[in-house]
């Protein structure tokens, strides 16, 4: 059941009570966490947080720690899946559910008992009406699961007077039948693509506004939560554009209410909005890398080639830009230089079919001395969170993605951001590597590329966000390369290794770059694939489109995802 009234249908509901938060492994569940502990601890109410990573890790979680609470919230988790069925929690425990995956359960829309869903549908949802997927039970004892033949069986022993077999009996099954093929052929429709809803970040910033209890540094957190549903591709444009305004709305009113109140210490946080380069980590990095590494700029010039590098070296002369000044970190560039980047690059932006490579974006000052954009934020986050380092647990990248947005750990950002760079630059070396190999295949209906074990980088790319990272930068890079118009058309399906000791690899399936809704297909085919290629296949995330397979598996697998497709 939706909450309608966040404040007393939520939040009041909280106050005093011990919490359980179980929150999922991403940016934008870390930043609702983050504001979330914010609100809690301000008005003293225990909690704990517990990070999860997937369906098992959720079901663990709960099992350990369920019992011990009766208020339970999940973020960014648990709104797919049947939690009543899936987890079976006792009657007097009430779940709270702020989760962006999309379509979320039926069985969860209609319990209007234990399970509140704080994130509100949108008309596009397509939700069943209940009448449509709910009936009710009749008596299993009087016609449940008898059989027509054994109605007719029953009515030969009957008296010869009687009729043979029980009429009406019979039309009921036919109509239940009947309902029954209608009930999951509509819930086949409204399942059968994943996508993404609004931030939980921005759903808690608002929670805190409403309780007059926000602030520039909860504003912040949102504002990296939706950047992240946009930098990743889980939203529309239109969607991120919307939620830009709103943020804008916020920056505008919190900035006015800090100069009547004459908040200006030193060490105050300050947000703007402004017009700013598209280019990854640019102010911590060379103009060069970062040009390279920004999947946007890389594409355009296709500047794993020759001609590419060529052209690219065209654009900086006629930029007026010395490649000496270009290939040193931003800071070391001449002061005139940085100043004219932005008017240079806006310039040339048509002549070079670069018109997004201006674009507004959000930037916050923590006192006179640190300066970070947003995008680059949430680098530093997801490079913590998707790090390779074998020495940590998810939960300790769980936290270390976490601190690294607290202002007073810029050091832990900084570090993020040096391992965002190296993140970076897999993903671009490892793209280069296919694309020279011609290891990007088309199978018919969509194309697919595997990284092999033992590739260097392959680490990398053992987790679903970097790797999903990684084919969205292949795919872009395929189709701007490729002679065939329906490279644009084409989904991409993409497999590293997972884990050796298991033998098993990550599969991850994304949308046609000429699709302009980011709703994702290959939740259901990997399923169907998955039953027909009898692959041992886990969909553990709670991405349906990343799944883990068999490595062994794999070749009929696809065999069979193209049979799905045809």
């Amino acid at each position: 059941m939706y909450v309608e009234d966040l404040k007393k249908e939520f939040y009041d509901v909280l106050l005093s009570k011990k919490v359980l938060v179980l929150a999922n492994s991403d940016v934008d569940s870390i930043c609702a966490s983050k504001i979330l502990q914010h609100l809690l601890h301000s008005d003293c109410t225990t909690y704990s947080l517990v990070p999860v990573y997937g369906h098992t890790s959720l079901e663990k979680a709960f099992e350990e720690h369920g019992s011990n609470y009766k208020y339970i919230i999940f973020i960014n988790c648990g709104g797919t899946m049947d939690l009543v069925e899936s987890l079976q929690p006792d009657d007097d425990i009430q779940i709270f559910v702020a989760d962006n995956h999309l379509p979320t359960d039926v069985n969860n829309i209609y319990n209007t008992g234990q399970i509140k869903l704080l994130l509100k549908p949108k008309p596009t949802d397509n939700i069943p009406d209940f009448d449509d997927i709910f009936q009710a039970e009749e008596s299993e004892e009087e016609e449940g699961d008898r059989s027509d033949e054994d109605i007719f069986a029953e009515d030969e022993d009957r008296p010869r007077k009687k009729s043979r077999f029980d009429e009406t009996a019979i039309l009921k099954r036919r109509e239940r039948r009947l309902w029954e093929d209608k009930r999951d052929k509509i819930l086949d429709d409204y399942t059968q693509s994943t996508y993404y809803g609004d931030s939980a970040a921005f759903l808690m910033f608002e929670l805190a506004w409403k309780l007059s209890k926000d602030s520039n540094e909860l504003l912040w957190w949102a504002i990296i939560g939706v950047t992240e549903q946009y930098l990743l591709q889980k939203v529309e444009s239109t969607q991120f554009t919307l939620a830009i305004g709103k943020l804008q709305n916020h920056v505008s009113r919190l900035s006015k209410h800090g100069e009547r109140a004459n908040s200006v210490a030193k060490n105050c946080m300050k947000i703007f909005f402004e017009k700013d380069l598209s280019l990854a980590l640019y102010r911590h990095w060379t103009l060069s890398e970062s040009v390279y590494h920004t999947r946007y700029t890389s594409c355009k010039f296709k500047i794993w080639t020759l001609k590419g590098q060529k052209r690219f070296a065209e654009f900086l002369a006629d930029l007026g830009l010395p490649l000496s000044q270009c290939k040193q970190k931003y800071s070391a560039m001449c002061a005139d230089i940085r100043n004219e980047l932005k008017p240079s690059f806006e310039s040339k932006k048509s002549k070079y079919d670069l018109s997004d490579i201006i674009d507004g974006t959000f930037h916050a000052n923590y006192g006179w001395k640190n300066r970070f954009c947003a995008t680059d934020m949430l680098y530093s986050c997801l490079a913590h969170l998707e790090s390779p380092d074998k020495n940590k647990s998810d939960t300790d990248r769980f936290h270390d993605a976490m601190d690294c947005l607290t202002r007073s750990k810029t050091d832990l950002l900084e570090n993020g951001i040096e391992r965002a760079k190296l993140l970076l630059s897999a993903i671009y070396r490892q793209v280069h590597t296919l694309l020279d190999m011609n290891q990007v295949f088309a199978a018919g209906p969509f194309l697919y590329a595997v990284l092999l074990e033992g590739s260097p980088d392959a680490a990398y790319f053992s987790r679903p966000q970097s790797l999903t990272m990684l084919a969205q930068f292949l795919l872009s890079a395929f189709a701007a390369t490729s002679r065939s118009k329906k490279a644009n058309s084409l989904p991409l399906v993409l497999s590293s290794p997972y884990s050796s000791e298991d033998d098993t690899c990550l599969v991850v399936g994304i949308p046609p770059i000429g699709q302009e809704s980011p709703k994702n297909l290959f939740g259901k085919a990997f399923a169907a694939a998955s039953i027909r290629s009898k692959s041992r296949i886990s969909f553990e995330f709670f991405d349906s489109s990343v799944a883990v397979l068999k490595t062994d598996d794999r070749s009929k697998f696809f065999d069979s995802l193209i049979s799905v497709f045809t």
